[in-house]
């Protein structure tokens, strides 16, 4: 059916971001009964079980050798992780993760500071237009505890630096290897906190100082169910990448939104105004044209 690689690759692309928005639809099902930081433990358990198997059966080739920068990219993407449920189990699941897709105009900012990288007018337009739309979802949401917002640009910061960090470790490590830091990362992490928690009595947070419950009934079910579109999220984005240019494909990535807020409002989130909706159209705007400008970039996430 998809003979044409590109729309192949199109097609990948939206399957992937169908199986995000479903991974924050389930995380969302479970609001009151887990914090942030359990879902992150439970998360990653799951994609460890499904990933670890594979580098047994198939063992990486890669040339390796930068085992911090691996190790700062697994701390980032957890960050990001957390920072993303805390948001989804908090503010209405469009407006989470319309700031996690912040993190393609954080790559344009953070790669011309830190690198020199000038990709032209369009570009600088693009991460105003995204500024923008921040600033419009923020205003309708104001109701809202700052400290939300705050975890909402986190999660775009820090997705932004590990996907810059996956840039410059492809050439060294397998890219299930990178996955794995990730997922390693947002394991071992829960697992410290529930050591202080229980060994040495710090309060539980709700985001980072976890305590351990195990799911119970139907809870099984969206557990498994946010872990397994995740894994198949990351599946079918790699799939995506690989049929055609990163530019092209990623474009279509942004129907996570808009998958997002009609998997909301079946949890009961409130319909978004119109400031809202402009602010989500900014960002999937500042998205495209950074996207199409830098048509060659290819992430693994």
């Amino acid at each position: 059916m998809f003979k044409d690689p590109r729309y192949k690759g199109i097609f990948f692309m939206l399957l992937a971001a169908l199986g995000f928005s479903i991974m924050g639809g389930a995380a969302k099902a479970l609001k009151g009964s887990f914090s942030a930081g359990q879902l992150v433990l439970y998360r990653n358990g799951i994609g460890l079980l499904f990933l670890l198997p594979g580098l047994f059966i198939k063992p990486p080739v890669q040339v390796g050798g930068k085992l911090l920068r691996l190790v700062f990219r697994g701390c980032m993407g957890a960050t990001a992780l957390y920072t993303l449920l805390y948001c989804i189990l908090h503010i209405p699941l469009g407006t989470a993760m319309s700031y996690n897709l912040t993190s393609t105009l954080f790559i344009a900012v953070f790669s011309w500071m830190v690198f020199g990288e000038h990709h032209g007018r369009a570009v600088a337009f693009a991460v105003i237009l995204g500024f923008a739309g921040m600033l419009l979802i923020y205003k309708p949401v104001m109701h809202l505890p700052w400290y939300y917002h705050v975890a909402g640009l986190i999660s775009g910061i820090s997705s932004a630096i590990a996907y810059m960090t996956v840039n410059r470790l492809a050439k060294f490590y397998d890219p299930r290897i990178i996955v794995l830091s990730f997922l390693s990362a947002g394991f071992i992490i829960p697992i410290i906190t529930m050591v202080l928690h229980y060994g040495f009595g710090l309060q539980a947070d709700g985001l980072f100082i976890i305590d351990f419950r195990a799911p119970q009934d139907i809870e099984w079910f969206w557990i498994l169910l946010m872990g397994i579109s995740a894994l198949l999220g990351q599946y079918f984005v790699t799939r995506s990448y690989g049929a055609d240019k990163a530019g092209i494909v990623s474009v279509f990535g942004y129907a996570n939104i808009i998958y997002s807020v009609f998997i909301g409002l079946l949890l009961n989130d409130p319909f978004p105004d119109w400031f809202s909706w402009a602010g989500i159209f900014c960002i999937i705007g500042s998205g495209v044209i950074i996207a199409l400008k830098k048509g060659k970039q290819k992430i693994v996430s």
